[in-house]
């Protein structure tokens, strides 16, 4: 459940502090006061789609954050590890920043994330029911998802399992009408294909070795060179010549070592021609034995030239260097082991593509006997609610339509139909309902919903569009049913879902220094019979309406 709502520089809202309770708070107000600004808020803390237009006139930013409790959810829990967001006490932190440039800073418990992962989190937490959500209703397309939601734990993984199959089977359909379409050009591709792989494979590149057998080449191919350089340092240093480098430095160290004790200085410098002699003896006894270690392998050289000139033949072909080639080559063995390599043939191609939709369709058989199960469960529990909303007569079912081939939901089109009238024939519900139908078909499907899904917190903003009367009541009524399982945040224009609330929020516009500012004061007893008087009869508060109200509130209570 949501326990806390912070707001700042929001829409028309400067700073907002908000605590909610368990059960059902109701938020109510003049229209244009701010009701469905609170609702956004919640709808970005759980992933709604955010725009700098949300930002308060002359703010840097817009800042928002809730604080959400709940009972243990494996799933939920499962999500927030996977993204390495710690949990402490089944609580959740979220907040948001909504940035001028677009930018967005969102964290859970302190740990950034990205709006995605919000929305996958947030799916878990509140469930968000508008005028919007009535238009469900009206596209058949969502139908279908309806019925799946109704009935999540025996559909969903079958259908996870259908559309894995599915998937399976257009891959490689595709595959096999790519192959038809022009067999001359995929055999020229193929054929270019598995001669590059090959190519590639017998040369078994690896990386940063060129650079390796570059030094080498130019050690070998330098071999003379290197050896006759090696010599005449050797002789320098320490050859059989008069005036050899040992000797003459050692004639330096001889003279020096006679003055040394004369003077510090002397000494100094006796000590520095003595560590040179030392080195030099050193650096000649490593010179000879690295000549005298030397031997030319023209076979060697030969193999090196060799490597170097097919790297450079490849890397002419396929990249500009070894990385690259190799990254070229890991490219087309994918995209050679995708045409079912060089090994497959049409027909082997076309019986797989076969057993393949087979599989599929047997997946799709059993998904649409699941949901025409469910369809009939639905029917059932529906009218149980549509009863209890004055909608006794009206018979709900699940029309079923084959498609002429599989798509990625399974094999038919969904559609809800509705007779409203005894003795007429059920027709399309997107073609027949009026808007008040419409809230009270939502509704009686949130209802369902709320049982099966575990949703902590539901909103509902104005569900109760064209409604009145004891179809008010009743919907009120069928409200604070869902907010015994969940808690419940209605914003609504009608006295009779207000009265049942447990928490009433007043929500009211102010223009302070020429700025418009929205307010919410939480309403005493006494306050929501001003409040319910003036829904009930609007400015003219007479003691008539404050009776009526005072007669909601208390034929409420009673009922509790």
């Amino acid at each position: 459940m949501l326990q806390e709502l912070s707001i700042r520089d929001f829409a028309i809202i400067s700073q907002l502090e908000l605590s909610f309770e368990q059960g059902m708070t109701v938020l109510t107000g003049e229209t244009g006061a701010g009701k469905s600004i609170i609702i956004d808020a919640v709808s970005l803390l759980v992933g709604g789609r955010s725009s700098s237009d949300f930002i308060r006139e002359g703010a840097k930013k817009a800042v928002l954050q809730g604080v959400f409790a709940f009972d243990s959810s494996p799933e939920l829990e499962q999500t927030l590890l996977c993204y390495g967001i710690e949990l402490t006490d089944m609580q959740l932190v979220i907040s948001r920043e909504i940035h001028l440039n677009g930018r967005n800073v969102i964290r859970i418990n302190g740990t950034l994330i990205t709006a995605t992962i919000l929305r996958e989190i947030g799916q878990h937490l509140v469930d968000i029911q508008g005028q919007n959500e009535h238009q469900e209703l009206m596209r058949v397309e969502r139908h279908g998802e309806l019925l799946d939601q109704y009935a999540a734990k025996v559909i969903l993984p079958l259908r996870a399992k259908y559309g894995a199959a599915y998937q399976e089977y257009q891959q490689l359909q595709k595959t096999l009408n790519k192959r038809q379409a022009n067999e001359q050009a995929f055999a020229q591709r193929l054929d270019m294909l598995t001669y590059q792989v090959n190519e590639l494979q017998d040369a078994q590149l690896i990386s940063g070795e060129e650079e390796t057998l570059t030094a080498e080449f130019q050690e070998l191919s330098n071999f003379q060179d290197v050896l006759e350089a090696l010599s005449t340092a050797h002789e320098a240093l320490a050859g059989e010549w008069d005036g050899n480098g040992l000797d003459v430095v050692s004639k330096a160290m001889s003279a020096l070592e006679t003055i040394e004790e004369l003077s510090g200085r002397y000494q100094t410098l006796a000590q520095n021609v003595r560590d040179a002699y030392f080195e030099l003896q050193e650096a000649s006894s490593d010179i000879l034995s690295v000549r005298d270690s030397m031997t030319f392998d023209a076979e060697r050289l030969q193999e090196v030239t060799d490597r170097l000139n097919l790297i450079r033949t490849l890397e002419n072909k396929y990249g500009a260097t070894i990385e690259d080639v190799l990254a070229y080559q890991n490219k087309i063995e994918n995209e050679l082991t995708a045409m079912g390599g060089d090994t497959v043939d049409l027909e082997t191609l076309s019986t797989q593509v076969a057993l393949l939709k087979t599989k599929a369709q047997t997946l799709a058989d059993e998904l649409t006997k699941k949901r025409q199960a469910a369809a009939d469960e639905l029917a059932i529990v529906i009218h149980e609610q549509l009863r209890d909303l004055y909608m006794e007569k009206a018979v709900f079912s699940v029309k079923f339509q084959l498609q002429p081939a599989l798509v990625s939901s399974g094999q038919e089109s969904i559609e809800f139909y509705i007779q409203t009238n005894p003795g007429e024939t059920a027709k399309p519900l997107a073609k027949i309902a009026s808007g008040g139908e419409l809230s009270r078909m939502m509704l009686a499907l949130k209802t369902i919903f709320a049982r099966n899904q575990g949703i902590t917190s539901i909103i509902f903003d104005e569900v109760d569009t064209g409604v009145s009367g004891r179809v008010a009541q009743a919907m009120a009524n069928k409200i604070a049913t869902i907010a015994e399982q969940s808690q419940v945040l209605t914003i609504t224009h009608l006295p009779q879902v207000a009265a049942v609330a447990n928490q009433h929020w007043l929500i009211e516009k102010h223009v302070t220094d020429g700025r418009t500012m929205t307010t919410v004061v939480p309403l005493n007893n006494e306050q929501r019979v001003e409040e319910l008087a003036r829904m009930l009869s609007g400015d003219n508060l007479t003691q008539a309406a404050r009776q009526n109200a005072r007669d909601l509130l208390s034929a409420q209570k009673h009922e509790m």
